[in-house]
């Protein structure tokens, strides 16, 4: 006879008793199955509460951290730990996204990512959804500095939901540079074409590009251009590199304190653009500020518009903004026509893969 039949019964820990008694099978003491009415009923209950309250309770972290453990961690990434972990020779590129621009995000990484610097890219995640999409993916590449914004207005341009959501990023950029890392923004409707680093050289404070659709000589000035019809310049917030120096964390600071002069408003429905612009005139003396030429980093109403100033720049393009144009369906139409719309074919190029 084998070992196995002179085994002792298992243990019930519900009953105390030998599972194979019959007296264990009495209806008083047998364990509700999870297939009957009154465990059903008691399922759908409590799917009916967290359905409810869930929303309220903003995704509580006992959730993801049953579900997946790699995931809750993110929610309590902070700033400093993602900006250390990302930098690379002191320098952290950043964007900022919320869930809808994920398929730019992605455009824009697989660009860079023909650059070879992809590794330097820190995305600050403007929703939870972007925050763990991006770390499932990408794990320590994104981070989510509270409170987030109202996701479901967050991307409409002119809104006062944009308008707050842009308004966090020069709050951003300077907590980067308080930990002493160079730092370089990109929106991600963007699209380099080649390395922009090259083109940061020298020891200024902030580098900036110029929003003008009007065509600069091929060896124009790198100052700050004088002030337009509004009183000031039409320099863009999409693409600016900054040096962890003291004129660099004063033009941010001057930029939050513009942004909080000139809040939003129905009838003024501004965004983050022209607060930016008044704080590099205001500082503009006691800071070293630098315009980068016009041929390596046209804004969108220069390159998708002008095709005779493209051919006769021709090889110098870097940076590509696809501004100039609202909606997320005419941007990517554009980059499609232009052959820039990356992710239909290239998509395994990117560090998120196909999403």
């Amino acid at each position: 006879m084998s070992a196995f039949l002179h085994q002792r019964p298992i243990h019930n820990p519900f009953t105390d008793q030998d599972p194979v008694s019959p007296r264990s099978s009495s209806n008083s003491q047998r364990p509700i199955s999870i297939f009957s009415p009154t465990a059903l009923l008691i399922l759908l209950s409590l799917l009916v509460v967290l359905g409810v309250f869930l929303p309220w309770a903003g995704m509580p972290d006992f959730i993801f951290s049953s579900a997946s453990p790699s995931l809750s961690k993110w929610r309590h990434y902070t700033l400093a730990q993602a900006a250390s972990f990302v930098a690379k020779n002191g320098t952290v590129i950043v964007c900022a996204v919320s869930q809808p621009y994920l398929p730019f995000l992605n455009n824009w990484l697989i660009s860079i990512s023909r650059q070879k610097h992809q590794d330097k890219v820190l995305v600050i995640a403007e929703d939870y959804a972007t925050l763990y999409k991006v770390n499932e993916r990408w794990p320590g590449h994104a981070v989510l500095v509270p409170p987030a914004p109202d996701a479901q207005t967050a991307h409409k341009f002119g809104s006062q939901g944009f308008f707050n959501f842009t308004s966090r990023r020069p709050r951003h950029l300077l907590h980067i540079l308080e930990l002493g890392y160079n730092v370089m923004y990109n929106d991600v409707d963007m699209v380099w074409l080649a390395d922009p680093f090259p083109y940061l050289q020298g020891n200024h404070d902030v580098y900036f590009t110029d929003d003008m659709t009007a065509v600069k000589p091929l060896k124009h000035s790198n100052a700050l251009p004088p002030p337009g019809k509004k009183g000031r310049t039409y320099i863009c917030s999409c693409m600016i590199f900054l040096r962890p120096t003291t004129g660099a964390k004063l033009v941010m600071k001057k930029w939050i304190e513009e942004l909080q002069v000139q809040p939003w408003s129905k009838a003024k429905k501004s965004n983050d653009q022209p607060a930016f612009n008044w704080a590099l005139n205001k500082t503009a003396g006691g800071v070293d500020l630098y315009l980068l030429p016009q041929a390596a980093f046209p804004t969108g109403g220069l390159y998708f518009k002008n095709l005779t100033w493209v051919q006769e720049t021709k090889g110098m393009h870097v940076i590509i903004h696809n501004n100039y144009i609202t909606g997320f369906e005419k941007k990517i139409k554009r980059f499609r026509d232009f052959g820039l719309w990356l992710v239909d074919d290239h998509a395994l190029e990117s560090p998120l893969g196909r999403l």
